[in-house]
């Protein structure tokens, strides 16, 4: 993976969490993934396809997403149910909006599908391209997430 494609993933993290959730994310130092096991206790992933084709996962602590879903929705969540589930998958998609314009702005014209959503303890994440992707933790008052990018050109930029 280029490590190119992690910046437009970064800054969609922080701006979407900041602005939908009032949530200051702070991105910790980037690194390579090994194995196939999640983070969090409830992750997202969502594929993408086009110039870069690969996928994007958002893996989230239990108290992170409780905080970050609450704050959007205007309610209190004290456990992982089935709007905490539709909210993981809306912010993955909307995560990937913004990473999407900034990769169209690379000279990238890449396409999303539907996330698929996963929770529970020791969950897998599988990349739709196999191999290593680049975690990005994060760190929030509530606690930790993780974006997992795997990602690849598939024609030259523009």
């Amino acid at each position: 993976m280029d490590v190119k494609f992690i910046n437009p993933f970064l800054e969609g993290t922080i701006s979407v969490l900041k602005t939908m959730a009032m949530v200051e994310p702070l991105a910790g130092k980037p690194y390579l993934k090994k194995g196939n096991q999640a983070k969090g206790d409830v992750s997202a992933i969502i594929g993408m396809t086009g110039s870069a084709r690969g996928s994007l996962a958002l893996s989230f602590s239990e108290a992170c997403i409780l905080k970050i879903v609450s704050n959007m929705l205007g309610e209190t969540y004290k456990e992982i149910n089935d709007e905490v589930r539709d909210a993981v998958g809306e912010i993955t998609n909307m995560i990937s909006g913004v990473a999407r314009k900034n990769l169209e702005s690379m000279g990238f014209n890449v396409l999303a599908a539907i996330p698929t959503v996963v929770s529970g303890k020791d969950h897998a994440i599988l990349h739709v391209l196999g191999g290593s992707s680049i975690i990005i933790p994060f760190e929030t008052v509530a606690g930790p997430f993780f974006v997992d990018v795997c990602l690849n050109a598939t024609t030259q930029e523009k």
